[in-house]
Parts: structure tokens; C-alpha cells; sequence
């Protein structure tokens, strides 16, 4: 079987390790497992090997394959039998010093036509690579955990990287059956960068006390889509991954404020809370399940208020529609009358700032959120401000679910869970495209097989609107005044005059 590499050796046998190696088995090349752990190359085989037995047992791979397969994978004992291997890939502890050293001894073992890749999902490919002799034949080879299962793998250049070598990987990764992506040599490369927006934006909403973990969780996962809420996923990840990666992310691009970390995370990985594999972080897990807090109720209101829509309400023609189909006594006048629910649909702004500019009655106001379609939804987003009276509160809140949708009703926050979430993934993702990271396409890949999203974060773009987008980032800027919320020029250009992110060039 023709491959790209007839020889890999994997240096470092761990999870990650033993992935790539299964991988680079059954693309064809023989495949040595080297560790400095005494035996741990031969438990890397045998799990392997067992691996390999429990597709055949499921149909998966046939003798003959199982076989070839077994075949093509034998344990090094020491760094100099890798000499006559076409490639090295390591996969050892996230540690620049141990790394460099690594791959200046392996320099003085392997032929100058080797090439030498890297596993890291955080160490820059250009500082390994500083200390070697040919830097040229050295990138970066991404893999994501677990290997056979994430079909998504990133081919890093460094600065002095041969462009030949990427070619070669690249051709490498589509024989193993993944697909590649091509990434600059920039902090968190494709997919921990792009990951930024969603957990880093969701504990800022819950550090402002705007919603509970199961609450955020709930309304990201039913209004856009995601398959895991951003808590349940750093509890299925664990804090002692995440939070790292969430300051190295941080402290490489120079205090960023976009990527900044949160003092909860902080604060749960320093008291052990570090999720579901211990049985304790957002959640608490009983044999593995989590104990999630069960949603309010739907009130009872024996008579419901009419209801009046502002003029400058996002989806207006929609929100006036779905409250004809709830039944809802609907006011057409200029102003409220003094006893109707009175609702605002902003975009970025809060509803305290709404009530303020539309000399709104605030206790009689509520907000909601119609920054997605609401057919495509499966809850409805509901935000009081401080004076908001709970007659009210509780009028919207029973009149939006009288169809069985589910609703939250969360505290006055600028820009509602999603729009915040939705509008700081895609700003974060223009900013890569601003930036040359990656071309759009490899985001998007990058980022639905990566991270698992819907979509990608150029598409939920599309989906919602650039110019949305940009409302809910300018609005949003101008209510905190902070620059995390600072549109990227990528966007603001194609926002302003509504291009389609997706399909548009830099």
C-alpha cells in the first residue's frame, strides 16, 4: 500500500499518541511507538491491538485488514532505532523545553529528508523549531482527541517551514481519511482560537449573574443549535485542559481582552471542581450523569395584559405575528396604554437602556430576543430589567409558552445570551480571517468537525445577518464601553454593506 510516509515513528504513547498511530497503521505505513516510560510502548501496541480486535468483532475491518494492520506496528527502545523513519511525530507533555530538546536530539539521529511534526495544540511550531539545524523540515500535525473519531487535523507552518512539508502532510492526513486544514503559526492555530468566543462569552454572562450554568446551557443549545451547552462541555473537557488553554490563549496574544479568562474557572480548577470526570464542576454527576436543576415552571395569570410592541423592534413583523398566533390582545397605538406588557426586541442593548431611550414605563417592560428566526428555535428568550413588576414578568413569560415552547426568562443583560455568544464566535472568527490564520473555508471546516458547532462561525454569521451581527457588537460596545466587543475590520467591511461573510474574498 503506497502512502506518503512507508515509515512513522509516534513518540509518546498517551491517548493522543496511540491515536495517530492507529491512524498512520491503517493509512498504510509501518509505524513504530517509541516512550521513555519503561513498558508503556508495549501497552500502547496491546490496547491497539485490542482496538483494532473490537472492530473486527463489529464488522468494522475484516481478518485480512486486522491482520496487516497488527502487522504494521512494532515498539522502538530507544530514540536511535527511529533513524530510517520518513516522519516523527510527537505527541508528548505540552512543555516547549522538553519538546525543543526532543527534537535536537532527534535531529543528530534521524536523515536530513526527515520530517518532524509536532502534535501541540499550543506551542508555537516557530519556537520548537528555532533550535534546529533544518527548521524547514519541521510543522506542526494537530490531532484532536479522540484521533479516530475527530476527522479534523491541522497542518501548522512556521515561520521557516518548506512549504513542500505541509504538502506532504496534507496528502498524509487525507490517506489516514481525515481532513486537513491549513493554519498559520498564530496562538491556538484553527480551533482552540475560534473556540475562544464560545466559553470565554458564556462565563462572562454568568460571572454578571445574567443566568444560571443549566439556564445559558439550555438557551444556547435550543436556540442555536449547539449539541453540548458551553458549561456541559467544559465539564465533559475538564477544567484542567480548558482553563490553561484558555490563559495560554490569553497571555500569547498579549492580554487580548476578547480572550480573556474568567475567575470562575480559576476558581473551580484551584478547589478540584474540574468536571465530569471527577463528578463534580458546573454540574454534579451521579454515575455519570448530570444533576441539572430542573426549569421553572410556566405561571398561572388568570388575565393576561394587552400587549404592546415598540416601534424599533428587531423582526417586528414577526413578533407581531407570533403574538396574533398566541392570542395575544395586541395594542396598535403610538404608546403603551397604561396597562399593557409593554415589549422591546434590541439588538445589543439592554432593556433598561430600551425602556430609557424609548421613555418606556420599565416596570411594565420586558425584552425579547429575535436575533434567530423564532420557527427555527426550539425556546424563546425572555429578559426583565430591575423595575420590571412580576405580574408583568410573569404575563410574558406564560403567554410566550402557551404554544408548549419552552422560554427563560433571564436578568437585563445587554445583547441576550445568544446575541452576546453568537456575535462574539463570529467577531472572533472574522478576526481570524482579518488576520490570514486560515482561508474561510478551512475555518469553517475546521471549526463543525472540530468543535462540533451546527455551523460554522461564518455561516451562524450568514444565518443571522452580518448587519446584525454588527448591531449587536456596536451596541454592546457602546453600553460596557469594553474592547472585547470591538467589531474586527474583516466584518465591519462586509457587515456594513451586507455581504455575505461566507462567500466573500478578504
Amino acid at each position: 500500500m503506497q502512502t506518503s510516509f512507508q515509515t512513522t515513528a509516534i513518540i509518546g504513547t498517551g491517548a493522543m499518541g496511540r491515536g495517530i498511530a492507529q491512524m498512520a497503521a491503517q493509512a498504510g505505513s509501518q509505524v513504530l511507538l517509541f516512550d521513555n516510560q519503561p513498558g508503556a510502548s508495549e501497552k500502547a501496541r496491546t490496547d491497539l491491538f485490542a482496538q483494532w480486535d473490537k472492530l473486527l468483532e463489529k464488522g468494522r475491518l475484516d481478518e485480512d485488514q486486522n491482520r496487516q494492520y497488527k502487522s504494521r506496528v512494532t515498539c522502538a527502545n530507544a530514540l536511535a532505532d527511529l533513524s530510517g523513519c520518513a516522519l516523527v511525530v510527537e505527541a508528548i507533555v505540552e512543555k516547549l523545553e522538553v519538546k525543543t530538546a526532543l527534537f535536537a536530539a532527534l535531529e543528530e539521529i534521524v536523515s536530513d529528508d526527515t520530517v518532524l511534526a509536532s502534535n501541540t495544540s499550543s506551542l508555537s511550531i516557530t519556537a520548537i523549531a528555532a533550535r534546529l539545524r533544518l527548521p524547514q523540515r519541521f510543522a506542526g500535525l494537530h490531532f484532536f482527541n479522540p484521533v479516530p473519531l475527530m476527522k479534523v487535523v491541522e497542518v501548522v507552518a512556521g515561520l521557516r517551514t518548506d512549504p513542500a512539508v505541509c504538502t506532504q502532510l496534507t496528502d498524509y492526513v487525507r490517506e489516514m481519511g481525515h481532513t486537513p486544514v491549513q493554519a498559520a503559526d498564530t496562538p491556538g492555530f484553527i480551533v482552540n482560537h475560534a473556540g475562544r468566543g464560545y466559553g470565554t462569552e458564556a462565563l462572562r454572562i454568568a460571572g454578571e449573574n445574567i443566568a444560571d450554568f443549566a439556564t445559558i446551557d439550555r438557551i444556547l443549545k435550543d436556540q442555536v443549535g449547539f449539541k453540548l451547552g458551553p458549561f456541559e462541555l467544559m465539564d465533559l473537557t475538564a477544567l484542567d485542559v480548558s482553563h490553561p488553554v484558555m490563559e495560554s490563549v490569553y497571555r500569547q496574544y498579549y492580554d487580548e481582552p476578547r480572550y480573556r479568562p474568567s475567575v470562575i474557572t480559576a476558581q473551580r480548577l484551584a478547589g478540584g471542581m474540574v468536571g465530569k470526570k471527577v463528578g463534580q464542576g458546573f454540574y454534579r454527576y451521579d454515575n455519570g450523569t448530570a444533576q441539572v436543576p430542573a426549569e421553572p415552571a410556566t405561571p398561572q395569570v388568570d388575565e393576561m395584559p394587552p400587549v404592546w410592541v415598540s416601534t424599533r423592534a428587531a423582526r417586528r413583523a414577526e413578533l407581531l405575528l407570533l403574538l396574533k398566533n398566541l392570542g395575544a390582545q395586541i395594542e396598535t397605538g403610538q404608546s403603551p396604554s397604561p396597562t399593557a406588557l409593554t415589549l422591546v426586541a434590541p439588538l445589543g442593548f439592554d432593556v433598561t437602556t430600551v425602556a430609557v431611550v424609548e421613555r418606556l414605563d420599565p416596570a411594565r417592560t420586558v425584552g425579547i430576543d429575535m436575533l434567530m428566526d423564532d420557527a427555527t428555535t426550539r425556546r424563546r428568550v425572555l429578559a426583565t430589567n430591575p423595575a420590571t413588576r412580576s405580574d408583568m414578568r410573569d404575563a410574558a413569560h406564560a403567554l410566550f409558552a402557551r404554544d408548549g415552547k419552552a422560554v427563560s426568562v433571564i436578568r437585563d443583560s445587554g445583547g441576550f445570551v445568544t446575541q452576546r455568544v453568537v456575535a462574539t464566535i463570529v467577531n472572533i472568527a472574522a478576526d481570524m480571517c482579518q488576520q490570514a490564520i486560515c482561508s474561510p473555508a478551512d475555518l469553517e471546516i475546521a471549526v463543525r468537525l472540530g468543535l462540533g458547532y451546527p455551523m460554522g462561525p461564518l455561516a451562524m454569521g450568514n444565518h443571522v445577518g452580518p448587519t446584525n451581527v454588527l448591531e449587536v457588537l456596536f451596541n454592546m460596545q457602546t453600553v460596557y464601553g469594553d474592547p472585547r466587543y470591538r467589531p474586527s475590520p474583516w466584518l465591519r467591511r462586509r457587515g456594513a454593506i451586507g455581504l455575505s461573510l461566507l462567500h466573500v474574498e478578504a
